[in-house]
């Protein structure tokens, strides 16, 4: 009767030394534990005057309904898919990814299919839980084919701060090259390796789940970008 769990724990322990081996991680960073959430979240910005004027709701869950029915949005189009954000409001991380792909879409998720499943080795690898993140999209549509353009560019960057703003995370982490251009106006390889604050939150841009699936060498550089957003340097 005990084997079947002890057997699951034996192959998510297998899973996620993948990841640390991958990452070029074989010894302890640390001989102390470390309360990688002990700090007090960062201040967020309350929402101006100005900002609650907008047709954007000012309350997270009527954000989250406006993302699901509103019209106008940036991609959206013949063909759109059109896929929500999940999480709660308040989560140690959120995450902001790249223009979700197919196998997204499939999920009806931010990230999905395998990217989704090396998500949660990488959270896991600095104490967390997949099911404990708030995970987003910088559009909230998958359109096939389509490009996005300094205009569209701008247009996410606006909803994503609202959104940033109204989750209220502990964290951000910006995985892709174009949540990095919309929310810190440089590219990934330019933005990676420092600490920036998106309305007001701890942020650091690294490498999307689908790239590192397919350039696994990378798993190291995205293992040092984990680690400067849980460690204390500014």
């Amino acid at each position: 009767m005990n084997a079947e769990p002890s057997t699951q724990g034996q192959r998510a322990a297998a899973s996620l030394l993948d990841w640390w081996l991958d990452a070029g991680v074989d010894v302890a960073v640390s001989e102390e534990a470390r309360d990688w959430l002990g700090r007090k979240p960062a201040a967020i910005a309350p929402i101006t005057a100005a900002e609650a004027d907008t047709p954007k709701p000012s309350d997270l869950g009527g954000f989250r309904e406006w993302l699901s029915i509103g019209s106008g949005l940036p991609l959206d189009g013949p063909g759109a898919i059109r896929i929500a954000p999940h999480g709660d409001e308040n989560a140690p991380v959120m995450l902001i990814s790249d223009l979700p792909g197919r196998e997204d879409a499939a999920d009806g998720r931010p990230i999905g299919g395998e990217a989704w499943a090396l998500t949660g080795k990488m959270l896991a690898a600095i104490g967390m839980s997949a099911n404990d993140v708030y995970s987003a999209s910088l559009a909230c549509f998958h359109a096939p084919g389509a490009k996005i353009g300094r205009a569209e560019l701008d247009q996410c960057a606006a909803i994503a701060r609202d959104h940033v703003r109204l989750a209220k995370p502990q964290r951000l982490i910006l995985f892709g090259d174009a949540p990095s251009r919309a929310l810190l106006g440089e590219p990934l390889a330019r933005a990676r390796g420092r600490v920036h604050k998106v309305e007001g939150v701890r942020t650091i841009a690294t490498f999307h789940p689908r790239w590192l699936l397919q350039r696994p060498s990378d798993k190291a550089l995205a293992w040092r970008d984990l680690l400067l957003l849980m460690s204390e340097e500014q």
